[in-house]
């Protein structure tokens, strides 16, 4: 009697990786725009001062540009903690996945919005840095967005 075994050769591991990696980008970019318009319609200088302002920039060109360089750099983390998880059959579901992304929005928004940030600003001498710790609703809504656009396009990108 044979005994017969599943497992997934190389080439697949090595296909779901990039496909992860590339759909944490897009779904990245995506949520990233998302949360980009927000910003700019309800918090308009953080995008235009203090987050080019980490970088010694000015401007909502520049804002963008680094908001939208960080949403893929999140996507990609994102992607990678679903993957090399036991949350990766979860991430399969537009519905898990957008759960998981909602408390991985949150997760972003506490280390790098609440905590990070003001340090940054406070220490690139930015004149209206926040206080730490920076907590600010509108900016954790903005977080939680990011975060279930993220997870809900992430399993629709990986898998078409």
């Amino acid at each position: 009697m044979a005994t017969e075994t599943t497992t997934e050769s190389a080439t697949d591991v090595s296909t779901y990786r990039e496909n992860a990696w590339q759909s944490g980008v897009l779904s990245g970019l995506i949520a990233g725009a998302v949360m980009g318009v927000m910003l700019t319609m309800q918090m308009r200088p953080v995008i235009e001062h203090a987050i080019p302002s980490l970088w010694g920039l000015d401007g909502g060109a520049a804002g963008w540009t680094i908001h939208m360089i960080n949403s893929a750099i999140f996507g990609v983390l994102f992607a990678a903690m679903v993957s090399l998880t036991g949350l990766r059959s979860s991430a399969d579901s537009v519905g898990k996945s957008a759960a998981i992304g909602v408390g991985y929005g949150v997760l972003v928004w506490v280390v790098a919005a609440v905590i990070v940030m003001p340090i940054w600003l406070q220490a690139v001498g930015f004149p209206m840095a926040p206080s730490l710790p920076n907590v600010s609703m509108q900016s954790l809504i903005g977080h939680v967005v990011f975060g279930a656009v993220l997870g809900a396009l992430y399993p629709v990108i990986r898998n078409r």
